[in-house]
C-alpha cells in the first residue's frame, strides 16, 4: 500500500474576527482615547494642571475597556452581566411557572424565555411533506427545520470524507446567497436509548408458537440492549429574516420557503447528511418537550409507535416549571448546564476532530452540541478578508525577532483566505455551544468533568455560560434562536466594543 493512501486531509485556517481600534480598546475606545488626547492638548495650552485633569478621567474610563478576560470581554460586559443577573433575579425573572395552576392565560405549558412569543406555523413542501414554522415576532424572523441522518465515518476512505467536507463548505457558502437568510443551526443531540421503539419492533413479531428458550432470548435482548446503546438526532435550523420589498405575510413566507425546500435538502444529502427531510410542526413540538422533560421521552415514542402521532401543540411544549441559578438550570425532570466556545482548535486539525464532543456522552440524560453559523454576503466577505490581509502585511512589517514569524504565518494564512474567497469560497463566522443534561444537581460536577476531558480531546476551550444559563439552553434547542439577534445592544455596537 502506497504512501499517499494513507495520507488523511487536514483542515483549519479559521481564525478570529479582527476589532477595529488600537490593541484591545476596540473601536469605541480608540475614538474615546483619541478625543480624551486632543481635548487634553488644547487644555495643555492653557496650563499643564489642565491637561492632567482631562487625561485622568479619561485614564478611568479606558482602563475596563484595556483588561479583557480569557474569552475577551471587557469589565463593563463583565458588570453588565452581574447587574442584568441580580436584576432578574429582584424580579422573579429566574423563576418561570406555567400550566393550569399558573397565572398565564389559557393554562397552557407555553414554552419559556426567548420562546414566549413564538408563533407556530405549518405548511407543505413539494413532496406534500409537513414542516412547521417557528415565528419569532420580536424580530419578525421565520426558522424552519431540517432533520439529517448523517452517514458514519467508520470504513470511509478519506477521499470520501475530504468530498463530504468539500460539499459541506459548499453548502455554507450558498447559504450566504439566500435570500433574507440571518444564520443557520446545526445541533447534534444524543442521549441514551429508551428501548421503546427496539421493543415495538421486535415483541410484536415473535410467534406465539415459538420455543420458549427462543422467547427468553428474544425478550433478554429487548431488555438489555438498550443499557449499552444511545440514540443520536441530528437538525438544521435555517432561520429567515425580511429581505426588503413589500411586507409580506406568513402565508407568503410559507410559500417561499416550501420552494426553497428541495435545494436545501439536496445540499445536505450531498454533505454526506443521509436522509434528510423538513421536521413537522408535531415533531418540532415534541423535540422541545422532551428537552425540557427528558422523562416523557419513552411516553412520546410509545404514543408514536402506537398511534403514529402524539398530537402535541407548540403550546403544549414548555415545562411546568423552572429556576435558573448561576450555573445550572432546572427544569421538570432534568438540570442543566451550558458551555461555550472560548477558542477554536489551533492550527490544522482531522475531520474527527469533534468526534468525541458529539459521540454519547456516559452518565447524561441527554446532551446537544450547538454549533451557530452566520454566513457574510460575498460583499462584506470580500472586504473583510482584504482588510485582513492588509493588516497581515502591516503587522509583519513594523516588527521583527520571534514575532516576525509569526507574523509570517499570519501573512499565509491571510493570502489563503483571500486565495480562496476570490475563487468563490465563503465566509462564515460560527460558534459553538454545548448543554448537558442530569437528574440531579449533584450529577452536575460530574458533567463538567466529562464536558473538560471532551474539550481535551477535541482541543477546544469553553466556559459555562454562568448567569445566563436560560438563555444558552435555549439557544442549544433546534428552534433557530440566533444570539446575535435577541441582544439589546446591536452585534455591530457590540463589536466596536
Amino acid at each position: 500500500m502506497s504512501t499517499d493512501a494513507l495520507t488523511r486531509p487536514t483542515y483549519g485556517n479559521w481564525r478570529r474576527p479582527r476589532r477595529p481600534g488600537l490593541g484591545p480598546l476596540g473601536l469605541l475606545g480608540t475614538v474615546v482615547a483619541f478625543a480624551g488626547l486632543l481635548v487634553a492638548l488644547l487644555a495643555s495650552l492653557a496650563s499643564l494642571a489642565a491637561a492632567v485633569i482631562v487625561l485622568i478621567p479619561v485614564a478611568l474610563l479606558l482602563a475596563p475597556l484595556a483588561l479583557r478576560t480569557v474569552d475577551g470581554r471587557n469589565v463593563y460586559q463583565v458588570i453588565a452581566l452581574r447587574i442584568g443577573w441580580m436584576k432578574r433575579k429582584a424580579n422573579g425573572s429566574t423563576t418561570y411557572v406555567s400550566g393550569p395552576l399558573s397565572q398565564r392565560p389559557g393554562g397552557r405549558f407555553q414554552p419559556p424565555g426567548l420562546l414566549a412569543r413564538t408563533r407556530m406555523y405549518e405548511g407543505r413542501d413539494a413532496y406534500d411533506r409537513p414542516f412547521g414554522v417557528i415565528h419569532h415576532p420580536g424580530r419578525n424572523l421565520y426558522t424552519l427545520v431540517l432533520a439529517c441522518e448523517p452517514d458514519g465515518g467508520s470504513l470511509v476512505d478519506p477521499e470520501q470524507v475530504d468530498i463530504w467536507v468539500a460539499s459541506w463548505g459548499d453548502w455554507l457558502a450558498r447559504l450566504a446567497h439566500e435570500p433574507g437568510l440571518r444564520g443557520a443551526q446545526v445541533v447534534v443531540e444524543t442521549a441514551p436509548d429508551t428501548g421503546t421503539r427496539l421493543a415495538a419492533e421486535v415483541l410484536p413479531r415473535i410467534s406465539p408458537d415459538a420455543p420458549a428458550a427462543a422467547r427468553a432470548v428474544m425478550e433478554e435482548v429487548v431488555e438489555r440492549y438498550p443499557t449499552a446503546s444511545s440514540e443520536m438526532h441530528t437538525y438544521i435550523a435555517l432561520t429567515y429574516g425580511p429581505a426588503g420589498g413589500p411586507k409580506r405575510d406568513s402565508d407568503d413566507i410559507i410559500t417561499d420557503l416550501s420552494m426553497r425546500l428541495p435545494g436545501l435538502l439536496s445540499g445536505l444529502v450531498a454533505a454526506g447528511g443521509g436522509s434528510a427531510y423538513p421536521l413537522s410542526a408535531e415533531r418540532l413540538a415534541e423535540v422541545v418537550r422532551v428537552a425540557y422533560d427528558p422523562a416523557v421521552a419513552p411516553d412520546i415514542l410509545s404514543a408514536r409507535a402506537e398511534h403514529s402521532t402524539t398530537g402535541l401543540e407548540w403550546a403544549d411544549a414548555g415545562p411546568a416549571a423552572t429556576v435558573e441559578t448561576v450555573n445550572a438550570y432546572k427544569h421538570d425532570s432534568g438540570v442543566s448546564r451550558t458551555w461555550m466556545l472560548t477558542l477554536a482548535p489551533r492550527g490544522t486539525v482531522r475531520s474527527s476532530v469533534l468526534r468525541g464532543l458529539l459521540e454519547p456522552a456516559p452518565g447524561t440524560r441527554r446532551k446537544r452540541v450547538s454549533l451557530v453559523y452566520r454566513p457574510i454576503d460575498p460583499a462584506t466577505s470580500a472586504r473583510i478578508v482584504e482588510g485582513d490581509r492588509r493588516a497581515a502585511h502591516f503587522m509583519a512589517g513594523s516588527r521583527g525577532g520571534l514575532v516576525q514569524a509569526r507574523a509570517s504565518s499570519e501573512i499565509r494564512a491571510a493570502e489563503q483566505t483571500a486565495a480562496e474567497e476570490a475563487s468563490g469560497a465563503g465566509l462564515v463566522e460560527f460558534s459553538l455551544m454545548v448543554t448537558v443534561t442530569v437528574d440531579s444537581e449533584r450529577e452536575l460536577q460530574d458533567a463538567a468533568i466529562t464536558v473538560r476531558n471532551l474539550q481535551a480531546s477535541s482541543r477546544i476551550l469553553m466556559r459555562p455560560a454562568d448567569r445566563m444559563q436560560a438563555s444558552a439552553f435555549t439557544c442549544t434547542l433546534p428552534v433557530g434562536l440566533l444570539p446575535w439577534e435577541h441582544t439589546l445592544v446591536p452585534y455591530q455596537v457590540r463589536e466596536a466594543l
